[in-house]
């Protein structure tokens, strides 16, 4: 008889494990990472902000390229195609500043940097020493208007910079960030879809008439069906300038 029992209990061990499905995104932690900002006021406007002159063009061309709910691997699958990532390698001794250009997200998210060595990049959070906030209100109600930038350095050859953006890690009511927010990296490695087709949170876009790349965030899992895939929900680009 108790040959029998441990029969049946195999076998509802088997059924059990064959019907559970695969993990399509596992949360990524970043639980050694410290978090500092450029500095913010209550509005998470950024201390000592720059401006940029936005053409009409330029906007233009953001509205076109990145509408609202239109997935962006349908309406320009080539921007999916290649393996580049939206991370800046620094060559030479650079000031490096970072603008903001739109936002058409739900979300009140936020934006942040980390830096790493060019021949060393990170494979997983673990390698993310430090995080700094650029812009800590860039999503919905932001208070950035577009041409508002921040100066984030100089850097030396041989530096890295890649973006985060922290999904609804704003709170306005209380003019607080929340470190613990889901982290979406323009690293692809960094993010939490398991499919490596779906990784991408960053895309490169370049505007030739003004020489300018900008980078689109997608701030949504993009194994949710509620992802629209549009990009468009901040949009920046970095600025480089040998010194």
């Amino acid at each position: 008889m108790k040959s029998k029992n441990y029969t049946f209990l195999f076998v509802l061990v088997l059924f059990f494990t064959s019907c559970k499905k695969p993990d399509v995104t596992k949360p990524v932690k970043f639980t050694s990472t410290t978090y500092q900002t450029v500095g913010y006021d209550f509005t998470g406007k950024p201390n000592y902000l720059l401006k940029d002159t936005i053409s009409p063009s330029l906007l233009s061309f953001i509205s076109t390229t990145l509408p609202e709910i239109t997935d962006l691997t349908i309406s320009h699958p080539e921007l999916f195609t290649s393996s580049a990532i939206a991370d800046v390698a620094i060559t030479q001794p650079s000031d490096v500043f970072i603008t903001f250009a739109a936002q058409n997200g739900a979300n009140k998210n936020s934006i942040a940097y980390y830096t790493y060595p060019t021949n060393n990049p990170p494979t997983s959070a673990k390698d993310i020493a430090v995080i700094t906030y650029v812009f800590p209100s860039a999503g919905n109600q932001t208070p950035l208007e577009a041409g508002d930038k921040v100066k984030i350095g100089p850097f030396n050859a041989g530096t890295s910079i890649g973006f985060v953006l922290m999904q609804n890690a704003w709170n306005s009511t209380t003019g607080e960030l929340n470190n613990d927010a889901v982290h979406f990296c323009s690293n692809d490695a960094l993010n939490p879809e398991v499919d490596p087709k779906l990784k991408k949170h960053a895309v490169l876009i370049k505007y030739a008439p003004e020489n300018k790349i900008l980078i689109g965030f997608e701030d949504t899992d993009r194994t949710n069906p509620q992802c629209d895939n549009d990009f468009n929900d901040v949009v920046i680009y970095a600025t480089v300038t040998g010194v």
